[in-house]
């Protein structure tokens, strides 16, 4: 007896495997994912200008990247005792404005070169609805909680997302020709815009999406149903943390699984055992950390180590 309507994936024309560089951008999802690559040592920035959910905001930041359009001091404002830039989140706001542009700047380098080397960029998008500020007449990333007044919400249409998604790839693909993309919706619910008004911001992002993908067969880019799997496959509350908003670390760990089963390499699947198996020995606890059968589990735990080390020396525990 079958008690879920598992959803149909079919395997990554361009999997990812040990000698992949990833950058994975967008939403508070992709960083889900962020900690699994890291938790299983894969090559892997993510979201190094913080969490975005919207293709308007995706493209600039990403076009200022490409193009080398430095922050300045246009590009920051005071608000509630700290400097905040409306392209970025607010982890990176700092109480120094000369601090903020440094920072801002040196993220922006090596962003750059991260997606010159890129094998992967992984971009899950969380929202079609954006806010726009009144004075500046431009979209952004974060309010940093200024007050809502200042701003108009908007609905973005299928056509202006399409082709924010098209032209993110170009930008990207003009400083890596040979970048492969896998384009995901965040499956947690934006409730604060209302029920029916999440529908509607999901249905025009996943339409987008396979708008643009249908429409070009040589993007070298594919569709990861992250959101379809928690919609679906995982429709039960016990799936949700306590704001039934968000996966709970079941659902993060059974999406990450079905990832894993499309667009990671089979031939990898035995590193990241061995990895796993690493990760569970250096969080082991000893009774008797001077004992004879503990030292024994050390050295075996140094030599497992070792061994991947020597295969892929990127790896660092």
């Amino acid at each position: 007896m079958q008690f879920t309507t598992p959803i149909p994936i079919p395997k990554n024309s361009y999997p990812i495997d040990y000698n992949s560089k990833i950058v994975s951008l967008g939403s508070c999802f992709v960083e889900n994912m962020g900690d699994k690559f890291q938790y299983f040592k894969f090559q892997n920035e993510t979201n190094p200008f913080g969490i975005i959910f919207n293709p308007v905001s995706i493209e600039r930041i990403i076009d200022r990247v490409v193009n080398d359009a430095l922050f300045t001091e246009q590009d920051v404002f005071f608000h509630n005792e700290r400097w905040h830039c409306f392209e970025v989140h607010s982890d990176l706001s700092h109480s120094s404005s000369e601090e903020l542009l440094v920072n801002l700047n040196k993220i922006l380098v090596e962003t750059k070169k991260q997606l010159q080397k890129a094998t992967h960029v992984i971009i899950t998008y969380g929202t079609s609805w954006v806010y726009r500020n009144i004075k500046k007449d431009s979209i952004v990333a974060n309010c940093h909680k200024v007050p809502q007044k200042q701003f108009d919400k908007e609905l973005l249409s299928v056509s202006i997302i399409q082709e924010n998604i098209e032209n993110t790839i170009n930008l990207i693909q003009s400083i890596n020709p040979n970048c492969k993309f896998i384009f995901t919706v965040s499956p947690v619910r934006h409730l604060k815009d209302g029920f029916v008004e999440n529908q509607r911001s999901k249905s025009h992002l996943i339409t987008a999406i396979h708008n643009l993908l249908s429409e070009n067969c040589n993007l070298q880019s594919e569709y990861f149903p992250s959101y379809e799997i928690m919609m679906d496959e995982l429709r039960d509350y016990r799936f949700y943390a306590e704001d039934m908003l968000h996966p709970n670390q079941t659902a993060i760990d059974y999406i990450w699984e079905r990832f894993s089963e499309s667009c990671i390499d089979e031939n990898s699947f035995q590193t990241m055992k061995e990895v796993l198996e690493i990760q569970k020995g250096l969080n082991h606890r000893s009774f008797n950390p001077d004992s004879e059968q503990h030292l024994k589990f050390v050295s075996n735990l140094n030599q497992k180590i070792n061994f991947i080390k020597k295969k892929f020396p990127h790896i660092q525990f």
